[in-house]
């Protein structure tokens, strides 16, 4: 297995007005003290596991190899849910076994999940609702010292799954996708791969009763509070606002419908 570098990236939906963040990285550091722990972010909706699977499948590539990722966000905490060790041919993730690792089947290189059942990896007592201070972080921490994710419990071969949606074509040649999500800046995240885009002169975008006629190659080669249509840097189709806020000028939401189709010339 890949040797932990040390390195535990945190996904959680717990914000960072209260304590929860803070706990989880003292209880790490308790464990070990040389863990260099990253914020990937702690602003997931709140038990919103299809945006933690996007923000989550969109970003880890990018760490270095044996980073240890735990993604804390736990609608079923106090439940027979499991916890799973997911090892991977580069990194290993932690988290609920509530579909939010099920990327990691078509591209993550899958090598052995395990199921988090030995308690002498946890804090006592478990409380029923913060398995992030009690189970999560003590295990992240042993895991970035080189315990070897086998000795957590029993292998297992399948994880839970979501319906993660993806775009379709329709007869007429459009492709139908989706808002996945909504970043700080309000920009509107979509599932619809940039690369499907043959060129930006051609593209229509529509999200709600909003028509974008091209792509553009960046925000300032829109007008100031303008709407446009950009590949983003997770590779997908987002909606933007040339210094202004996309959510807001379109109303859109999570879900709502995005149609891209080329434009007749």
């Amino acid at each position: 297995m890949v040797a932990p570098a040390g390195v535990v990236a945190l996904l959680t939906d717990f914000g960072l007005k209260d304590h929860y963040v803070g706990v989880m990285k003292g209880v790490i550091l308790s464990v070990n003290p040389h863990a260099r722990i990253i914020d990937i972010s702690h602003d997931i909706g709140s038990q919103d596991i299809l945006d933690a699977y996007f923000l989550l499948s969109n970003t880890y590539k990018y760490f270095p190899q044996g980073t240890i990722f735990v993604a804390v966000v736990d609608p079923g905490v106090g439940s027979d849910r499991a916890i799973v060790a997911i090892e991977t041919d580069r990194y290993t993730f932690l988290a609920p076994d509530n579909g939010l690792l099920g990327f990691l089947e078509k591209d993550g290189r899958i090598r052995r999940v395990t199921k988090v059942q030995n308690d002498r990896y946890f804090l006592t007592p478990v409380s029923h609702t913060f398995h992030g201070r009690d189970i999560f972080a003590p295990v992240a921490g042993h895991l970035s010292q080189g315990v070897d994710a086998g000795l957590l419990g029993p292998e297992v071969d399948r994880i839970h799954k979501i319906a993660a949606p993806s775009p379709k074509i329709t007869k007429e040649g459009s492709m139908v996708g989706e808002v996945v999500s909504i970043d700080r800046f309000g920009n509107l995240v979509t599932n619809i791969p940039g690369d499907r885009l043959k060129s930006a002169d051609d593209v229509e975008v529509k999200v709600g009763k909003t028509l974008i006629r091209k792509l553009s190659t960046s925000y300032a080669s829109s007008k100031k509070g303008e709407l446009l249509a950009i590949i983003g840097s997770t590779g997908s189709l987002e909606v933007s606002v040339n210094k202004g806020d996309a959510r807001k000028k379109t109303g859109a939401k999570v879900g709502d419908v995005v149609r891209v189709r080329h434009s007749q010339k």
